[in-house]
């Protein structure tokens, strides 16, 4: 990517996706492979007023070395200089850039019974903090080529070849042609627009079919509501979670799922591929599940804590979305989750509840909010899926026909 394609990228996601204001501080985290947009992105927060920048830098072959080499007891710790971050970052509430260009194999070899164990016993300490946070502070996901992605999906690609393809899909999924940030705005008010329409239906419930096999009966919550590219913090502040978005996404029903689904991608969870997989729902719970490749990981996903059984978001992306008509496998969430309709396991986001701004921890409970370690976004969309929306009095109406919008 040329330095001004890689300035006018910074500077999109330091004003639209973090929304960033005047005096706010700034985390990005980026692995050792993206030093130059770290410094574009750096340069664009302190133009936008930014007070203090932090960049972290990860590598995913040390990230390797250490699941493999330290122990359980070790992994599991939470060091006091950790949960002193968690402190300083709940009492701050930096904006958090996050920079993804993970290889989707990297973890291969890695005991992630181990990983799984270890993420189970540090996260009773460090709840509270991700708690206090939440729909507090503006974040974005975006991301950058790295060689080991772009071989990844470009398998008979020389490196060269590869990185530009791979460079050339981020630049149109994310928008960057032109005027990125004119782009943008366009995108989200089109957004909006279809999440008020679904708010309108207030639908009791979803049915999906498809030639695959998925059939399933997914019930929204009764608060639930549909939002889109653009989320607001408790502060009013808005900004875009995931860069690229296609998505319309709310809060089903955790006790109200019922029937099988089948995924139509593959799922990188945790650096290993899942794939060929479906999930059979019974009163909300995942009761049955069977996977071509990936099993192992699969069952443990679903075992992480309770609620990982359960669903915490449904969201609808046609089927001929920017990202899905690039005809690309991207093997990274960000990408396939946008490609088409997908639903995700695990936590439920607390702002898909009408209100929830004046709900206290107790109405979330009551109002049977998914509360899970994870959040694992997987994808159902095909080009038959058919999806209907049955309203509160009983009127069915098509939603999605051949894969794409009919409302």
């Amino acid at each position: 990517m040329n330095k001004k394609m890689m300035n006018n990228y910074a500077k999109l996601v330091v004003t639209r996706g973090i929304n960033l204001q005047k005096g706010q501080d700034v985390i990005i985290r980026a692995s050792t492979q993206q030093v130059e947009f770290a410094r574009c992105l750096v340069d664009a927060s302190y133009k936008a007023k930014a007070r203090k920048v932090t960049v972290e830098f990860e590598d995913e072959a040390i990230s390797k070395m250490k699941f493999k080499n330290e122990s359980l007891q070790t992994l599991s710790k939470v060091e006091t200089f950790e949960e002193e971050k968690q402190k300083y970052m709940t009492e701050t509430l930096p904006c958090t850039i996050i920079v993804e260009d993970e290889d989707p194999d990297y973890l291969n070899g890695v005991d992630t019974a181990k990983m799984a164990k270890a993420r189970q016993a540090k996260y009773p300490i460090l709840k509270p903090y991700i708690d206090a946070r939440d729909n507090r502070y503006q974040w974005v996901i975006v991301a950058m080529p790295s060689l080991a992605w772009a071989k990844k999906i470009f398998t008979d690609c020389s490196d060269e070849e590869a990185m530009k393809k791979l460079e050339e899909a981020i630049i149109h999924c994310t928008r960057l042609e032109g005027d990125p940030i004119a782009n943008w705005d366009k995108h989200v008010k089109l957004m909006e627009a279809k999440a008020r329409k679904l708010n309108r239906y207030h639908f009791d419930k979803l049915t999906y079919t498809a030639s695959n096999g998925t059939n399933l009966t997914l019930g929204l919550n009764p608060k639930h509501v549909w939002l889109s590219a653009s989320e607001k913090t408790l502060q009013g502040i808005e900004f875009i979670a995931n860069m690229p978005t296609e998505e319309i996404f709310t809060m089903p029903d955790k006790y109200r799922v019922d029937g099988v689904v089948y995924s139509s991608k593959p799922l990188s969870y945790q650096g290993n591929l899942i794939e060929d997989f479906s999930i059979r729902f019974k009163k909300g719970k995942a009761v049955k599940v069977k996977a071509k490749v990936g099993q192992k990981s699969l069952e443990e996903m679903i075992s992480m804590d309770e609620a990982a059984a359960y669903l915490g978001e449904v969201a609808l992306v046609p089927f001929n979305s920017p990202i899905n008509e690039t005809g690309i496998m991207f093997y990274n969430t960000l990408f396939d989750e946008n490609a088409c309709c997908h639903l995700a396991l695990g936590m439920g986001f607390k702002n898909n509840f009408k209100a929830y701004e004046k709900m206290k921890e107790e109405d979330f409970e009551a109002a049977n909010y998914n509360d899970s370690m994870i959040h694992v976004d997987f994808m159902i969309g095909t080009e038959d899926l058919k999806i209907v929306g049955t309203t509160h009095d009983s009127k069915e109406i098509v939603v999605f026909e051949n894969g794409v919008w009919k409302i």
